[in-house]
């Protein structure tokens, strides 16, 4: 049989198609005779299956409860997982790896299994399973999985040239659950190969967001150069576990006296670990509720408590999660800052998930935040940047970040079904001072020039209250990267338009007098699958002098870098956005080389 993965037409509605298997030969398929349904009672089934393929495909149907799917080897439990298994209408198919059992009979043991689901005729085996980028709104040269659920990036780790991406992962439906960590390379930050599934959930439970580092001098005894990953494991508690790669992160033994560290406290999670030279120790810091706690280690086994940090600094909206502790040089001095990352939801600028950031000094035990503790420092003012963390040994010393487009308030019901979820392009961090405080800047890292395929030049004009309309690119997605400044003349506000020919549009507003600028994404294409998603969300910006603006438009994101700060949203636009307009509420401004560039699909296998 012909097995294709096909896509939801999202732009009409979502009519759900099964995404594996040609429509028109999916009413049609029989009952695999190699998979046999036992009725235990009480909706349980027991699934026989005479391995003879690689994969099990299994449906789903995202409105459908959960069920509990365990595999039964020689009376044991060898894999576990939970899936939304189709009853009425197949969303899409995902596969399940049975080629560990070749040759060999398999039971499952799957509860929740209603008497006319749908899912007891379509579930077969097959050799072949396609994860084309084949959806609508899936990106053009943002990260995106291969098909399934990703929320925060993980372990990004830097080693023998190739940038190594993990990723919290569900590789058995488009929602949250079954947490394992993905894993994606590349060597230039742009064009990513997937890999393996590098951790899956054990009996300590599901694996949680964590970081990895290169044990340069074998310190673990895991061998020298190992990549040793640190996460939680989520089980009836919240603990802190490793394990091992020797072979430049293809794959990755457990440490067999895990969990390393444990604790009282629900919430103690997103383990990140640095090198701390002067103290000549490993720190380990950690949310734990809303406050971070530090740990130090000489043999990244045995953690020993230092300190904690965050009561009463901050904002306090919700958990604190995913930390990160950079240092940076101020930006024309010699002065050295630490930064401390904290991931916050909900309590953002503008609801649900953001990252907040604090600046001061760390001596290897303690962390001071040297700004006024009630102030609130955000790293992006969207409403979809969380997660972001930096790449641990970075050539150069660079801190690079990345962060999880989309916001908890509905990641889950975004209007895709083949994959949820993208990351932010790849950010260079710094820090410069302003009114007497430190500050950290965002840009984009330099490898994001190489995505340039294209230009389209626009060059310079005045812009009064009537608009000026410029055309760019005509073509089937919208992937762009749009460059101009902005030289106030005798202006109030400045309107920025990327819109479509159905009326759709992204609407930038910059303010010169309250010296803040707003994204408007409530007419930019679908918003209706959450109350929460239409929304405007506002930036602070100096008005002095020129702006720089610098927009990386893709197929379902935004994000515009002006000044000093910078803003993320995700949008779905059911056509690609093909003018840009500029006008003034009233008063003149002049629009400094505008230069259009054309991004291709970037490579992603």
């Amino acid at each position: 049989m012909n097995l294709l993965f096909n896509t939801i037409s999202l732009c009409t509605a979502a009519l759900l198609v099964t995404n594996n298997i040609k429509a028109q030969q999916a009413e049609n398929i029989c009952i695999d005779p190699t998979i046999v349904f036992s009725s235990l009672g009480d909706s349980k089934e027991k699934i026989r299956v005479d391995v003879t393929k690689k994969y099990i495909l299994l449906p789903v149907e995202e409105s459908s409860d959960i069920s509990r799917l365990n595999i039964v080897m020689n009376n044991d439990i060898a894999e576990s997982l939970n899936i939304r298994l189709a009853v009425n209408n197949i969303d899409y198919y995902v596969p399940l790896d049975i080629s560990k059992y070749d040759g060999k009979t398999i039971s499952i043991l799957a509860d929740n299994i209603k008497e006319n689901a749908i899912c007891r005729n379509k579930i077969i085996q097959s050799d072949d399973f396609d994860s084309s980028n084949t959806e609508y709104f899936r990106p053009e040269y943002h990260f995106s999985p291969p098909y399934g659920w990703m929320n925060d990036p993980n372990g990004m780790v830097y080693m023998n040239g190739q940038y190594h991406l993990f990723y919290q992962y569900n590789p058995y439906g488009s929602q949250w659950e079954n947490m394992h960590w993905g894993h994606a390379v590349s060597n230039d930050l742009i064009n990513w190969n997937d890999k393996p599934v590098a951790i899956a959930p054990d009996g300590l439970g599901a694996i949680f967001s964590g970081s990895c580092i290169v044990d340069r001098n074998n310190d673990a005894g895991f061998g020298k150069d190992a990549i040793i990953a640190f996460y939680t494991s989520a089980g009836s508690r919240q603990t802190q576990s490793i394990a091992y790669s020797n072979d430049n992160g293809l794959t990755f033994e457990k440490y067999e006296n895990n969990p390393v560290l444990t604790s009282s406290e629900n919430d103690f999670r997103d383990p990140k670990i640095i090198w701390h030279k002067d103290s000549e120790k490993w720190i380990m810091i950690i949310a734990v509720g809303q406050k971070m706690e530090l740990y130090s280690s000489s043999n990244l086994k045995d953690w020993n408590f230092e300190s904690e940090f965050g009561e009463s600094h901050g904002a306090h909206g919700g958990v604190w999660e995913c930390p990160d502790l950079i240092e940076l040089t101020v930006e024309g001095t010699n002065d050295k800052k630490w930064v401390l990352l904290c991931n916050i939801n909900p309590g953002g600028p503008f609801g649900g998930s953001a990252t907040q950031y604090f600046i001061g000094h760390f001596d290897g035990k303690t962390f001071i935040n040297e700004s006024e503790p009630s102030k609130t420092k955000w790293m992006d003012y969207g409403r979809d940047h969380y997660a972001t963390v930096t790449w641990n040994n970075a050539p150069d010393n660079r801190a690079i970040a990345i962060a999880w487009m989309s916001n908890w308030d509905y990641a889950n019901v975004v209007p895709t079904k083949q994959f949820r979820s993208a990351n932010s392009i790849a950010r260079d961090l710094s820090l410069y001072t302003k009114n007497g405080d430190v500050y950290l800047r965002s840009l984009p890292s330099e490898e994001n020039l190489a995505l340039r395929k294209g230009t389209f030049k626009k060059g310079s004009f005045t812009v009064d209250n009537k608009i000026v309309d410029k055309t760019l690119f005509k073509k089937d997605n919208a992937s762009y990267e749009i460059n101009f400044s902005v030289k106030n003349i005798n202006a109030d506000k400045l309107i920025i338009s990327l819109c479509n020919s159905d009326n759709e549009s992204v609407d930038m507003i910059y303010d010169i007098v309250n010296e803040e600028i707003s994204l408007d994404r409530n007419n930019s294409g679908i918003t209706d699958f959450a109350s929460t998603f239409p929304s405007i969300t506002k930036m602070p910006v100096n008005s002095e002098g020129e702006t720089e603006f610098i927009i990386f438009l893709d197929k379902s994101s935004i994000e515009l870098f002006a000044g000093n700060e910078v803003m993320t949203n995700i949008i779905y636009p059911q056509k690609p956005y093909d003018k840009i307009n500029f006008r003034t509420e009233k008063g003149k401004m002049r629009i400094e080389n505008l230069v259009v560039y054309d991004i291709k699909n970037s490579k992603q296998n």
